[in-house]
């Protein structure tokens, strides 16, 4: 869905982990279609055949635009993600090459490598150094093939003890490695419970930026739920130039087809 803002187009994904849940989730990828979106993205493809999720996208006229690294069983030091636990080298690994093989299936641009929990006995220096060296495999193994790996620090409330500390320690571990593979998930939500300044620090991070995903603060609900100036935040990011997708990741606050009166708000 690309909408015209006072400073530019921009295009928006819908999030089927999160939109449309209504109805089972084979069944939202019509339903985005029809709510007039072209795109969409989701955490975790990996409960289906990478054959079966292509066919489902194919039929409704989708383009898949972002997926995750899978994550760990639930409870599991690596329920939130590998690259960050000393001593899952190879669980991260597999879960890296897993997901590269769904991404060429479904031709998606952008995968999400999950940093996951500092386990509590891991020192910090080791935890981060454990990091670093993961994502430069990881970025070795996505390296011409057309992916971008994406870093995403998820704010402290939501997941205490996340390791990625910060969008600006994604977006120094993406340079260190190798920026034209590796960027900068800038979620809007995430940064904005962190520590705010939203339009600034996205300005000064939009040459690293992978993939941008939305949502309001507080209660995670559509733009214009809560306190984010969507209207300018989305006019910046049109103006930056940043030409990829917007994931719409949020849960909406009574139900996804009426939500969707926030897009006609934000762009007067």
């Amino acid at each position: 869905m690309i909408i015209e803002t006072s400073s530019g187009p921009v295009r928006l994904a819908a999030n089927l982990k999160w939109m449309f849940t209504e109805v089972p989730f084979a069944e939202r990828f019509t339903a985005a279609a029809q709510a007039g979106f072209t795109a969409v993205e989701f955490a975790s493809p990996y409960e289906l055949a990478p054959t079966e999720v292509r066919r489902l996208l194919d039929d409704a006229g989708l383009a898949q635009i972002l997926i995750n690294t899978p994550a760990g069983a639930p409870g599991s030091r690596t329920a939130s993600g590998a690259a960050y636990v000393p001593g899952a080298r190879q669980k991260f690994r597999d879960g890296v090459l897993r997901a590269l093989e769904y991404a060429a299936v479904l031709d998606a641009r952008v995968v999400h490598v999950m940093a996951g929990i500092k386990p509590a006995e891991a020192d910090a220096e080791s935890a981060f150094a454990t990091y670093v060296t993961n994502i430069a495999w990881a970025a070795e193994q996505a390296r011409g093939t057309g992916v971008r790996l994406a870093l995403e620090a998820i704010n402290k409330r939501d997941q205490p003890g996340y390791g990625l500390a910060s969008m600006e320690t994604a977006a120094a571990v993406a340079e260190a490695v190798d920026p034209d593979v590796v960027g900068v998930l800038f979620d809007v939500y995430h940064a904005q419970v962190d520590r705010g300044n939203v339009i600034e620090r996205f300005e000064q991070l939009h040459p690293l930026v992978a993939h941008v995903q939305i949502a309001d603060n507080p209660g995670r609900g559509e733009p214009g739920t809560g306190e984010i100036a969507y209207e300018r935040v989305l006019a910046r990011i049109a103006q930056s130039g940043y030409a990829g997708w917007i994931g719409c990741e949020y849960a909406p606050v009574a139900g996804t087809r009426e939500g969707l009166s926030w897009i006609e708000r934000s762009i007067r």
